[in-house]
């Protein structure tokens, strides 16, 4: 089994980078069955001008390309904060096993709090979700970041 908590402070450093460039401070990593790191990524939808930007695709996109498959079957996705529903439909498409989140999304979480899309049973892809792995630390990063904005 994967160890969770190294691997959301290492998507907890993508949050941070994402926060230096003036992005919602959420980071993501995407691990193969073997254990390794084959997509990592943060929010960019500022930087690219790309609403579809989220740190879970593009850490989903970086997967699927160096894969060169679509299917990331038996794969798990960390992230630091529960997926939103584009995201948790994209997960769903990719065939990701397991995802992993650190803080719960109370205005637009696809996972638990306003949604469960991976959960429905009418889905046709059932995925383990696995949440509040470091959920303090994960939701200080967001708090503080959307603190310094007002």
């Amino acid at each position: 089994m994967a160890d969770y908590e190294l691997l959301m402070r290492q998507a907890l450093a993508l949050a941070l980078k994402a926060a230096a460039t003036d992005e919602v401070p959420v980071g993501a990593i995407v691990i193969n069955p073997d254990g390794l790191i084959v997509g990592v990524g943060n929010n960019l939808r500022e930087t690219e001008n790309d609403p579809t930007a989220h740190a879970e695709i593009v850490s989903l996109r970086q997967a699927s390309l160096l894969r060169e498959s679509w299917r990331l079957d038996n794969h798990t996705l960390v992230v630091t904060l529960e997926p939103c529903a584009m995201c948790a439909g994209a997960i769903a498409q990719s065939r990701i096993k397991t995802l992993v989140f650190g803080a719960w999304d109370e205005k637009a979480g696809a996972v638990g709090s306003v949604w469960d899309v991976l959960r429905d049973p009418r889905s046709p892809h059932q995925v383990e979700v696995i949440s509040g792995v470091l959920e303090v630390e994960c939701a200080a990063i967001l708090q503080e970041f959307f603190k310094a904005k007002r």
